[in-house]
């Protein structure tokens, strides 16, 4: 099972920035996947998740209306639209594989992880 994270970077106040994440090694189209990410000196948070199907998601509060999640099962690809983007959404944003179909938000639920890619929201 591999995870490969991409598109991190910089960014300033208010802009947008599209993660994606390639898996293989696996059925990606039986897997809920999800986003995570973790700030410095806190814990590893939900962001979003959505089911093997991809018609059913679920956001965290404090993205909620500004991040999209999504997949394209012919690519064994999920991404993560993020917009409006605020410096407390600076993180690692990590992708993960859930056997869970319909998906979750408990980190426990997930098995594999990608390696992540760093967010940056500054001026």
């Amino acid at each position: 099972v591999q995870l490969v994270e991409s598109g991190g970077g910089l960014v300033q106040p208010g802009g947008s920035l599209r993660l994606s994440c390639a898996a293989s090694g696996f059925i990606f189209s039986s897997y809920a996947m999800g986003w995570f990410r973790q700030a410095p000196g806190k814990e590893r948070e939900f962001v979003a998740a959505i089911d093997f199907s991809g018609r059913n998601t679920g956001y965290a509060n404090a993205v909620k209306g500004r991040f999209t999640i999504s997949r394209d099962n012919a690519r064994n690809t999920v991404y993560l639209q993020m917009n409006f983007l605020r410096p407390e959404d600076t993180a690692v944003y990590y992708c993960a594989a859930t056997r869970l179909s319909k998906g979750s938000r408990d980190i426990a639920d997930f098995g594999a992880w990608g390696q992540g890619t760093q967010v940056t929201v500054s001026s």
